[in-house]
């Protein structure tokens, strides 16, 4: 179906994301931090973004990423109480506050993933 880059520091969820969305049957790329992402990113319908990671951060990679021109839809997943706040400071289309249920993972794809870029 869509490329979605996921981008977190912690194994496990990128694991548990990558498995769900394989499972329906999109195309994941996982990295680790933003610099890592910013070096996967190509064409993806959508990018899951952890805003506290080492090396480059949530907010460095929106940063980045947009200033190169690409438009793929953002949706911020972190644990912080102001995730909304976070999502809006970078431009994001959307958040998941973690921990988020299957379900809402699944509907925020749905509702933001597009063509590639």
């Amino acid at each position: 179906m869509s490329r979605i880059l996921v981008v977190d520091d912690d194994p496990s969820i990128v694991a548990v994301i990558s498995d769900i969305l394989a499972a329906e049957g999109h195309e994941v790329v996982a990295a680790e931090n933003g610099q890592e992402a910013l070096a996967k990113a190509n064409g993806e319908a959508l990018v899951l973004l952890d805003m506290r990671m080492p090396v480059l951060d949530g907010w460095g990679f929106a940063r980045r990423f947009r200033a190169s021109g690409k438009r793929s839809p953002i949706v911020v997943m972190t644990a912080a109480e102001n995730a909304s706040r976070w999502a809006a400071e970078i431009g994001a289309d959307g958040y998941l506050a973690k921990p988020f249920e299957i379900d809402a993972l699944i509907a925020a794809v749905e509702r933001h993933a597009t063509k590639p870029h």
